[in-house]
């Protein structure tokens, strides 16, 4: 075979073989970004009954009913090889208990979050004078479908599921520009205007009726180490957003500040430190030069 001059010198790359032979079992058990695709679709099919194979259903009630035993099946099965896989220590019976207890929770709260997602909408619909309709944003528009999937990404990324936030987060994050870390907690009738290049740091506290629009950054300053110089993980270093706050297009807000509710950053700026509530920050207008062509 062709690959056979090269597989021992690359093989020798890997620190002890009989031990990577274990891992890769191990890691080959993990579900795909493919299968994680699959289970993106299922939350939005579930989410909003009728856009697939529910269409098919007799009532509004068969088709929601169709969907939930899909998602419900794919969620399972991903929760179940995601604890496997972080958890190596873990009893069968541990992991299958955690498993269900995780699905059981989500679900529960599922109704919760899509009314949520349903004021996510409507800020949507209320910020956009382009938008024509509930159903245009719900959609059509990229941001929505990053925050539908990143409410619940957030919802199990508080449960202690270990790769399956993040994994749907990323990936959402492929399709539509918008990186929000799974961490990030978001308030109740938010909204992204346009949404590319925007991005949401892990430990983001946004309140309610925030609207971002694109290349907004809420990222870290710094990041803190422990005496050994290692980062510490989990340590707030993102900005709180307060109620109320709009950010303008390509600002750059960094560190564990506070931006005070009713507050209006303006575009491009770059802040570094608290803004007190009620306050409009701007940059100075820069001067334009225009210059007859010859």
């Amino acid at each position: 075979m062709q690959s056979d001059k090269y597989l021992s010198s690359y093989l020798s790359s890997f620190s002890r073989l009989k031990e990577t032979d274990a891992l890769y079992r191990h890691v080959a058990s993990l579900p795909t970004m493919d299968e994680i695709r699959r289970l993106e679709d299922c939350l939005l099919s579930l989410l909003y009954p009728g856009r697939n194979m529910s269409a098919k259903q007799e009532s509004m009630e068969a088709a929601v009913r169709f969907e939930m035993e899909f998602f419900i099946s794919m969620l399972r099965q991903c929760i179940y090889l995601a604890l496997k896989y972080e958890e190596q220590d873990m009893a069968e019976c541990e992991l299958k208990e955690k498993t269900e207890w995780a699905v059981d929770d989500l679900m529960k709260n599922l109704g919760k979050i899509r009314l949520l997602l349903k004021k996510d909408a409507q800020a949507g619909f209320d910020g956009d004078p382009a938008a024509r309709s509930l159903t245009e944003v719900i959609i059509c528009y990229p941001a929505f479908k990053a925050l539908a999937v990143h409410r619940v990404a957030h919802h199990l990324f508080c449960l202690g599921i270990p790769l399956i936030p993040r994994m749907l987060n990323e990936l959402i994050h492929s399709e539509t520009g918008i990186d929000i870390h799974p961490g990030a907690s978001i308030g109740e009738s938010f909204f992204i205007d346009h949404g590319t290049g925007v991005v949401i740091g892990e430990t983001c506290v946004i309140g309610s009726n925030v609207k971002l629009y694109q290349g907004v950054t809420l990222g870290a300053l710094s990041f803190p180490r422990d005496a050994c110089g290692q980062l510490l993980k989990g340590a707030k270093r993102h900005p709180t957003i307060e109620d109320n706050v709009t950010i303008y297009a390509n600002a750059t807000v960094l560190g564990d500040i506070v931006i005070g509710h009713n507050s209006t950053i303006g575009s491009s700026c770059w802040i570094k430190t608290s803004v007190p509530a009620g306050t409009r920050v701007l940059n100075k207008d820069p001067d334009v030069v225009m210059i007859r062509k010859a």
